[in-house]
């Protein structure tokens, strides 16, 4: 049975943890905050972008003179999985909600017979993966050092990602990330970005709300300008549903912990309590059956 002093020091340190736990809660509010408004500010705009390519793709087809990034090479024999995590831990189940959906399409795809890449974006991806898939692993990109995801930073990733494409290096390539919902939901989502998979529907949605247009240069020539900037787009959507995620995934672990916390130093504080009572009874036996010796 631990002494009164090993208690003590257990309440202070659960205490300690307990502080720092409702600190990080209360950052992880702030952060949540601008990362969902930076999340809900893109999606409209990609959306719209989604919808005018679905538009022209409708009208160009998947024939010979579309572009690859829309035809594809033709093949599926090898995909290129983006695994976009966090750089830092302590926010739940937020990183491995998205391995899990990536090493099950790993396990899909190798039933199937297909060859496997991973690029991870974030370490906690990298750490997981690594273990079993480390092989599959041909690049990194470390965002450990930016403050606040930008446009530039999608924009590096999808410049990797279609020189791999125009090296012939996959066929089909996909992005797992966690799409935010609320605070205690996020949805992990895995979405093909190359060959680009363009709802029919929106198109003709755009379409009918709007008058017919009449393109400068052909339609061709702009879907295929607009495809690139469309896998980063999409990747850039995806990273800001990333930071909106592993925030509201942090804010509520570290809520979930504090609370954890007080119930445990209410434990510890009544345990303590009675092996004090126990203590001060055993010294008044003591006294009581020396007196009584005597």
């Amino acid at each position: 049975m631990p002494s009164l002093k090993d208690l003590k020091n257990r309440i202070e340190s659960v205490k300690s943890t307990r502080k720092i736990t409702k600190a990080m809660q209360m950052v992880a509010a702030a952060k949540l905050r601008r990362a969902q408004e930076a999340a809900e500010a893109g999606r409209p705009y990609a959306e719209r972008m989604q919808a005018v390519m679905s538009s022209l793709a409708a009208s160009v087809g998947t024939g010979e003179g579309a572009p690859r990034l829309l035809a594809g090479t033709g093949s599926d024999k090898t995909h290129l999985l983006v695994v976009m995590t966090s750089e830092r831990g302590l926010c739940g189940g937020f990183n491995s909600s998205i391995v899990r959906l990536a090493r099950a399409r790993v396990a899909e795809l190798q039933a199937a017979g297909k060859t496997v890449k991973i690029i991870t974006v974030g370490k906690k991806g990298r750490e997981q993966l690594r273990r079993d898939y480390g092989s599959y692993v041909i690049g990194h990109v470390d965002l450990s050092d930016v403050k606040r995801i930008g446009y530039v930073n999608a924009q590096a990733i999808a410049k990797d990602i279609l020189a791999r494409f125009d090296a012939e290096e996959f066929d089909v390539a996909t992005i797992f990330f966690n799409r935010f919902q609320s605070v205690i939901s996020q949805i992990p989502t895995a979405q093909q970005i190359i060959p680009a998979k363009l709802d029919a529907a929106a198109g003709s949605e755009t379409e009918t709300a709007s008058t017919v247009y009449d393109y400068e240069p052909s339609e061709e020539a702009i879907l295929a300008d607009l495809l690139p900037r469309g896998v980063a787009t999409q990747i850039f959507t995806a990273l800001l549903e990333n930071g909106a995620s592993e925030q509201g995934a942090r804010m509520s672990a570290m809520d979930n912990a504090t609370r954890n916390a007080g119930d445990m130093i209410d434990k510890l504080t009544i345990q303590y309590n009675r092996s004090r009572q126990a203590a001060i009874t055993k010294e008044l036996i003591e006294i009581i059956s020396g007196a009584e010796a005597l």
